[in-house]
């Protein structure tokens, strides 16, 4: 008899009626919801051992993927010192380690090291171990931060003495990302986010050491289930910003980092689609806003004393086409990240004369480049990052007077690597609607562009986020074996610009999946690949591309991966007790509105899987994740085996100990991924992993 885990599971079918603007609808597995039903885990756990049964013949292929990947990482590596006082802080690895170890010295970056903290030793006994926040104190004798041991996203706060060693009893439990210090004379009091019953980050608190958590005060509590809250610490030191962020609004306070009794003030009220950010120098405010419809952003100054909207001062003039992505001030120096026809630009301005000049010296026509804001406000230093999809990530010191730059640190790959053996390029394909849409390729030198190449087509357009065109050590596996590795940069991302974002959301979102299935259609036309060798993949709102692209277009895909997927659009967006329904009615709209809704039923994944013939699929979910839950892939695939019309590999892994990011150890994460490109080769009918590494 055949084993039981190779043959597909099927989630029995219990009908649940629903109703809305004149639309009823039977949901059959809606009871998948339900994670204390017995009969939900055993259906996931069915789930899990059929994908393990199919993936079990390709154990050799995933092995060998895996030690390649791992092979291209410097294990015993660390991060380039960051500067903070006399001190140096930086991020170090071990050989074999899965976490990182935070570390410092003194003095100088030759000083002796002081280990503050080993995650590794922090994750044992925990199969999920993840850092989010952490801060040393203004004086060095104390750091601060959050952990979370099972992917949830809550965190722990607990405080260590640097001088003894000692973890202090000062635990605070059901946080999120913030976390900062006060000054001296507010030096042992910290600044955090509280989550709500609904896992929303909604209250900033401040504790004052040796205090019990319990009676700590609260600082700022957001009424509105729109609004996410953080706080975060000025470049300069001064300030502590508490952010109140909606999705395209944003509502910023500040108080002096040095009062333990601070009271947040007030910079500008939010207003619908209005957005904004704040830097300080000295007596007033940087604000980049997309006020008097300066889509792309503008910049503005105003006093400190005086903040609010009618003591603005335009200091940058809006530039359509060139978005302003962020700002970082310095003593002299003012950087300003944008971007301009697609591609990232570093602009550095000083102060005092204005003069204007952008890093330059890019050689590549695609590329991804970025400051990274730094501990200092006092120096005439800029750290930025530079690579692209065929050169291994550079950290660079630029000397804002001199505009000279030194290399502090070029990614290491210590199985080898020849940047001249491949070939990057970035194409354009037109959309439907006539829309240029960019697209970035990365193939080995010489690969024929006649159709034969299978093609890896990364997508996600969605919140305004960009995709840049990064190195990446595990696409080498795929390019290796013949796969040309691709990027499309389509609407609902901000690659463009702010229109290019607003035209990928709300009542615009089929724009993203019409741009995504123009550039497949494009690059078979142009003879990257053809029909059918291409392998469609994203996750979280990518997830949601693939589902809308594959019901549309499953010619076009020899097989799809959607990692966290948000299928199932409408029942999560009816739902405002998850975490991020009511935050991104902006983003998708409310399906209480009945033009929402309609215009969202026409695309949401799950409510559009129909009787046809679907390629090969690896779906994959984690337990505890906040932001997609498990139901909505599980829902999903039990969908498309009721309904599809062919037997092709649909699997499902839920990730039983794990949220939305997946594994938390860097091996366990090439595991995960060499699972996938597993996946993807067996369905070219490319599992005996053959190479043809250059």
């Amino acid at each position: 008899m055949p084993d039981a885990a190779a043959i597909p599971p099927s989630a029995p079918r219990r009908p649940h009626v629903l109703a809305m603007h004149g639309v009823t609808w039977v949901d059959h597995w809606h009871w998948l919801r339900d994670q204390n039903d017995p009969a939900t885990m055993e259906y996931l756990q069915a789930e899990n051992a059929h994908t393990d049964a199919f993936l079990e013949p390709l154990k050799p292929l995933q092995e060998a993927i895996y030690d390649e990947i791992r092979g291209r990482i410097k294990e015993d590596d660390n991060t380039v010192p960051e500067k903070e006082g006399d001190f140096y802080y930086y991020v170090r690895y071990e050989e074999g380690g899965q976490y990182p170890i935070y570390c410092r010295k003194q003095g100088s970056e030759d000083g002796p090291e002081t280990v503050l903290l080993d995650v590794n030793q922090l994750a044992e006994g925990h199969d999920y171990t993840r850092v989010g926040a952490f801060e040393n104190s203004p004086d060095h004798r104390l750091v601060a931060y959050g952990v979370d041991f099972d992917g949830s996203e809550q965190f722990t706060i607990h405080v260590l003495d640097l001088e003894t060693g000692e973890t202090l009893p000062d635990t605070i439990p059901n946080t999120y990302y913030s976390l900062e210090w006060g000054n001296p004379p507010a030096a042992d009091t910290l600044y955090y986010s509280v989550l709500d019953e609904h896992h929303r980050p909604v209250s900033i608190y401040r504790h004052t050491l040796g205090n019990d958590p319990a009676d700590d005060e609260l600082v700022y509590h957001e009424e509105d289930p729109r609004f996410f809250v953080g706080a975060g610490k000025s470049n300069s030191g001064r300030f502590i910003y508490i952010v109140a962020g909606g999705n395209n609004m944003a509502e910023w306070r500040f108080l002096d980092a040095d009062d333990p009794n601070g009271v947040p003030s007030l910079i500008e009220p939010r207003h619908t689609d209005f957005e904004y950010d704040v830097v300080d120098h000295g007596d007033r405010f940087f604000i980049r806003h997309n006020g008097n419809n300066a889509k792309d952003f503008m910049l503005s100054t105003a006093p400190v004393t005086a903040s609010g909207w009618n003591n603005w001062t335009e200091f940058m003039a809006h530039e359509p086409g060139r978005p302003l992505l962020g700002i970082d001030a310095y003593r002299e120096h003012l950087v300003v990240a944008c971007r301009h026809d697609g591609l990232p630009q570093v602009m550095v301005m000083r102060l005092g004369d204005e003069d204007v000049h952008y890093i330059s010296g890019v050689e590549e026509d695609d590329f991804a480049m970025s400051p990274r804001g730094g501990r200092e406000f006092d120096t005439n230093s800029l750290r930025f990052g530079f690579t692209s999809m065929k050169t291994p990530a550079a950290v660079y010191d630029y000397n804002m007077d001199t505009r000279e730059r030194m290399l502090r640190k070029q990614q290491e790959i210590p199985s080898g690597y020849d940047g001249e053996h491949y070939e990057t390029r970035r194409v354009w394909a037109t959309a439907r609607d006539g829309t240029p849409v960019p697209i970035s390729l990365l193939m080995q030198s010489g690969t024929a562009i006649d159709g034969t190449a299978p093609l890896y087509l990364y997508g996600y357009g969605s919140y305004g986020l960009t995709m840049e065109a990064n190195f990446s050590i595990s696409a080498l596996s795929l390019v290796n074996r013949g796969f040309i590795y691709a990027i499309a940069h389509i609407r609902g991302g901000m690659e463009m610009g702010w229109d290019w974002y607003e035209n990928g959301k709300l009542l615009n979102k089929r724009n993203t999946f019409n741009d995504y299935i123009d550039c497949a259609e494009h690059l078979i036309a142009e003879g990257y690949s053809s029909a059918g060798r291409i392998a469609a993949v994203g996750g979280s709102a990518g997830g949601m591309l693939m589902g809308a692209v594959v019901n549309e277009r499953p010619d076009l895909f020899g097989c799809v991966v959607a990692h966290v997927p948000f299928v199932d659009v409408l029942n999560t967006m009816l739902d405002d007790t998850l975490p991020l329904t009511t935050m991104e009615y902006n983003e998708w709209g409310n399906p209480n509105d009945a033009e929402y809704y309609h215009y969202m039923r026409t695309y949401s994944p799950y409510d559009n899987v129909r009787a046809q013939d679907y390629p090969p699929m690896f779906v994959t979910g984690g337990i505890s994740d906040p932001r997609v839950t498990y139901w909505e892939p599980a829902k999903w695939v039990a969908k498309l085996r009721s309904l599809r019309t062919n037997d092709n590999p649909l699997l499902l892994k839920i990730h039983m100990d794990s949220g939305h990011a997946g594994a938390s150890g860097r091996f366990e994460r090439i595991r995960e991924i060499a699972e996938e490109y597993a996946f993807v080769l067996s369905a070219f009918g490319m599992g005996d992993g053959s190479t043809s590494s250059p």
